[in-house]
């Protein structure tokens, strides 16, 4: 990933400029104004990973469970570990939960089970997390840290297409009986998965989107790159949609929040 230039201004300005710079961006797409030399747009959020801005919010804000850590840390010596969900990211979904006082969550792509277990670790004994792979491969890594967590059982793990899972949940009657879903599989399924989620998830409830900014390609998608563009459709719909209210968040590569109406 490409990374951001070194910021030496505060938060708060360096925000107010990146709104600035969108609604410039929504001006030139009107139209109404040439482009001038382009900016950098392949950066996957406000701040590049390696940005020391970046590491003081980890050194300032993040609270991780020790068996949390663990994983994170195997998670980042596999070949895959960029697909790992940031840590900052996974905390507000912790927080989001917690808030609404979820009891069923639902997650579509496990990979190594980071998020599925830092959800685990703040439901209640009761709560459960649907996690739905195709790929148990990866999730070998941390299943046995869930155990060492004392949360196996609050994670239902479902080895097949997503789809299918929750075509089940459906069929069985579980619509508007889920608090919470967590997207982050392959993205040309996002549409269909946010429309299954949205069926199943209570009024009041979250479904948190992520990768909206798809390392920056949702900007000017290649007509080739299915994922780019299927995203950034998604974008457009979720901007539109009247079931929801949302918030796109720059963190991490970009995550949208719905909260259902």
């Amino acid at each position: 990933d490409s990374e951001m230039p070194l910021l030496s201004v505060p938060k708060e300005v360096a925000v107010g400029t990146a709104m600035l710079g969108v609604a410039f961006a929504t001006g030139m797409l009107a139209g109404k104004r040439r482009p001038p030399t382009p900016a950098t747009h392949t950066e996957t959020g406000m701040i590049g990973k390696s940005s020391p801005l970046r590491q003081y919010i980890l050194d300032h804000s993040l609270r991780e469970h020790p068996i949390l850590k663990k994983l994170r840390l195997l998670t980042a010596d596999h070949p895959w570990g960029r697909m790992m969900v940031s840590c900052e990211q996974a905390q507000l979904m912790a927080n989001l939960v917690k808030l609404i006082k979820a009891k069923k969550v639902i997650e579509i792509g496990v990979f190594t089970g980071y998020n599925a277990l830092n959800m685990a670790l703040v439901l209640p004994d009761n709560g459960r997390v649907i996690a739905c792979d195709i790929n148990e491969d990866y999730i070998k890594i941390g299943r046995p840290l869930w155990k060492e967590a004392g949360v196996e059982h609050k994670i239902d793990l479902r080895i097949k297409p997503a789809i299918q899972t929750l075509d089940e949940l459906l069929a069985s009657g579980e619509a508007e009986t889920f608090d919470f879903a967590f997207i982050d599989a392959d993205k040309e399924s996002y549409n269909e998965y946010y429309e299954k989620c949205l069926r199943l998830i209570k009024k009041g409830g979250i479904i948190a989107i992520d990768n909206v900014f798809w390392n920056g390609k949702v900007l000017k998608p290649r007509k080739d790159d299915l994922a780019a563009q299927s995203i950034h459709h998604l974008n457009e719909k979720l901007l539109r949609d009247a079931r929801v209210n949302i918030s796109m968040l720059p963190m991490g590569d970009g995550v949208t929040l719905a909260f259902k109406l």
